[in-house]
């Protein structure tokens, strides 16, 4: 069978799109793998399929998932990516949702860029000590669709996000499930440098939606940041997280961002 995809990228985060509106293209982990493999396929960070809403909740929905063959819940650079996506091969021309595992996501649409309404963030928590090999740290967390760690360093550049964001991620806190992991480092009010060593990746990557999220979310707790605030990550772009904040922790959280088209190709499967 030949697969055909487009390749996209959300700041850095890059993407396979496949259309399975039909429902006829079956991935198993293998061939997952086998296609975000660098050297030895296309090359991603996940694969995203388009398919019908199920329930009728969302105008569609997406098949995530991460290179590493396994099913992930959402992806906020992702959902930008997949929203372009949907607008172009199906031709839709107003705002839509779609359904994630982690509940409906609307998107809306300003020429390149693109703003995801995110499900509501559960599970902040704040200056938890975590012992590590470079000392006790404080770590903050909070789930933005997928769990989320911050670390607040001096200078992200010196931070070694290969072995120590491998020792957080799979660190006995945060059993049995993990967590991603970003090192935040504060520029000045309301705009953060962030690099993230993402879950189901199991490696840094250039950029992360929902690591984006958390920071900004938890930075605005920290740091008393009001919305806007602005995130730079490791491949250049600058991401902006709007929120309203209240007793109840946060709503209305939107993630507003490039998604843009590569190329487009086929594969066998």
């Amino acid at each position: 069978m030949v697969l055909e995809f487009s390749k996209m990228n959300g700041a850095g985060n890059d993407f396979l799109l496949v259309d399975n509106r039909s429902k006829k293209v079956s991935l198993d982990r293998d061939q997952v793998t086998r296609h975000c493999d660098r050297q030895r396929g296309v090359g991603a960070d996940g694969i995203i399929l388009l398919v019908p809403s199920a329930t009728g909740r969302g105008d569609w929905a997406w098949n995530f998932y991460n290179n590493d063959g396994s099913a992930a819940e959402m992806c906020g650079n992702g959902a930008r990516c997949f929203a372009r996506f949907v607008k172009k091969v199906t031709g839709e021309s107003r705002d839509f949702t779609f359904e994630t595992g982690a509940g409906v996501i609307e998107a809306a649409f300003q020429g390149d860029r693109v703003t995801v309404g995110l499900t509501k963030p559960t599970g902040l928590r704040l200056n938890e000590p975590v012992e590590l090999s470079i000392g006790t740290q404080p770590i903050h967390s909070l789930n933005t669709g997928v769990p989320h760690a911050v670390l607040y360093v001096p200078d992200v550049s010196e931070v070694n996000v290969a072995a120590l964001g491998r020792e957080i991620r799979r660190h006995p806190h945060f059993a049995p499930k993990g967590t991603n992991i970003n090192f935040a480092q504060i520029l000045g009010p309301g705009h953060v440098r962030v690099r993230t060593y993402e879950r189901g990746v199991e490696a840094e990557t250039l950029a992360c939606g929902t690591g984006v999220t958390a920071t900004a979310l938890i930075s605005s707790k920290l740091y008393g940041f009001a919305a806007p605030v602005r995130i730079e990550v490791r491949g250049g772009d600058t991401l902006e997280v709007g929120f309203s904040a209240n007793d109840d922790g946060f709503s209305d959280v939107r993630l507003t961002g490039p998604a843009d088209f590569v190329f487009e190709g086929t594969v066998e499967l």
